[in-house]
């Protein structure tokens, strides 16, 4: 008998049996029975969550109500049974037995990055829609073998850019689309600092916390709470092995608005370059902020160069989009907002025939429409994987602290076996990508 073919209780008890299963009582809400001006349940879309801490619990309490939670998935029992028992939902310590689900038509994936493109890839297998968080990847490869999983499997995915569904920002990036500070010639993005390395003194494991399966294709290393953390002290985002700090946190906001701005969504630059000291991260061996490091790991600075001679040079831009530099004036981009200098060049509404971007005005409302119509969503996979794809670039550009050449056709460095080579990561086994999409 197919999967497909299994009665929806005799799948729930096989479910019932996998050891990654939390058993929540299931309750009907009144929502399920739909009202007025809200979609019965037959209507909306069944989303399920990998990942429920910070950022996940977040976009789940934003689900517009086209989406209905019908699971959750979290290494963390606790977090998880908690969220389930808000919302009636099952709940899992293992991504795979939600994906399993049939109800589950899509997932909102908000791991940890080093787990992201496994889970999307392992998502798009099961049939399921996906919003992913950004960064999209960890590596460069990852986030080409995540795109031809979307397209082999049709599937729709959203990278959780969201400043390309705020108005504020659409209407930026349109303004330098259409010309009006004259041809742009230079960029000034945020200097975003690199991860640095992490050597915290071992803590017990909480109960209930899988902290293998959290370490997942990364080396097993102790237990602490300012790893667990995403932000803290200073939380895994700003860890080499589970991240590429802020390059990647804040840098696929703000590298993402300037590949929307200068209309590269489709390729990437050609030439990366540092200027300054070499790059020296730091060994935290007990927890301490952020500071030390973002400062240490912010040098050397790194510029790159488009094909068509734009460069962008990450100095003290805003962290959430650039100052555009034009023969006429600048436009600086910011999450939320835009400035025009001088503003006389923005008191003339686009005309009929200017260059319009894809509105969206809600990211997680245009996910689940791009899930009905089958459209590509406004951070289209594609979007989501040449944004991370520059955030790596600049990483890799740091360690090796000298001129590169990129090809972003072939996607690889031009006769540089030693920068290709930091194209992808090991993985620990049994924690791989899969090994055919």
């Amino acid at each position: 008998m197919s999967k497909r073919q299994i009665s929806r209780r005799s799948f729930f008890r096989q479910v019932g049996a996998f050891s990654g299963v939390i058993s929540v009582p299931i309750f009907v809400p009144k929502s399920v029975l739909g009202g007025q001006g809200r979609p019965g349940a037959n209507d909306r879309a069944g989303i399920g969550f990998i990942g429920v801490g910070r950022q996940g619990s977040a976009l789940l309490g934003n689900l517009p109500p086209a989406g209905q939670v019908v699971a959750v998935a979290d290494v963390y029992r606790p977090r998880a049974e908690a969220i389930a028992a808000k919302y009636r939902v099952k709940a899992f310590t293992d991504y795979r037995h939600l994906l399993d689900l049939p109800e589950v038509e899509g997932v909102v994936v908000a791991t940890p990055d080093h787990w992201r493109a496994i889970i999307c890839i392992r998502a798009c297998q099961a049939e399921k829609d996906i919003y992913a968080e950004k960064p999209l990847t960890l590596t460069i490869r990852e986030g080409r073998l995540l795109v031809q999983a979307v397209r082999k499997y049709n599937r729709v995915l959203q990278t959780g850019s969201q400043q390309r569904s705020d108005p504020r920002n659409r209407l930026g990036c349109e303004l330098v689309r259409n010309g009006r500070i004259g041809k742009i010639h230079t960029v000034i993005a945020h200097n975003y600092p690199s991860p640095w390395h992490c050597a915290l003194p071992g803590e017990p494991v909480p109960d209930g916390l899988d902290w293998d399966m959290w370490c997942g294709p990364t080396p097993v290393v102790p237990y602490h709470r300012d790893i667990f953390t995403p932000r803290a002290n200073p939380g895994w985002i700003s860890f080499q092995p589970w991240s590429g700090g802020e390059v990647t946190g804040w840098g696929s906001h703000g590298l993402d608005q300037i590949q929307w701005a200068l209309g590269t969504d489709e390729t990437g630059p050609v030439e990366i370059w540092t200027e300054g000291p070499r790059f020296n991260p730091p060994t935290y061996y007990q927890p301490e902020s952020r500071a030390r490091g973002d400062k240490l790991c912010s040098v050397p600075k790194v510029c790159y160069r488009y094909a068509n001679g734009v460069v962008v040079r990450l100095e003290n831009g805003p962290a959430g989009g650039a100052i555009f530099q034009g023969e006429l004036g600048t436009i600086t981009i910011d999450r939320g907002k835009f400035v025009v200098d001088p503003p006389e060049l923005a008191k003339e509404p686009l005309g009929e025939g200017a260059i319009r971007l894809y509105r969206s005005d809600n990211h997680l409302q245009n996910w689940l429409d791009c899930m009905r119509t089958r459209e590509r969503p406004v951070a289209d996979v594609e979007i989501g994987h040449r944004t991370a794809t520059i955030c790596h670039l600049v990483n890799i550009a740091r360690v090796l602290g000298r001129p590169l050449r990129w090809d972003p056709e072939k996607e690889q460095f031009v006769d540089d076996p030693e920068a290709n080579a930091l194209l992808d990561r090991p993985r620990r086994p049994p924690y791989l990508l899969p090994e055919s999409i």
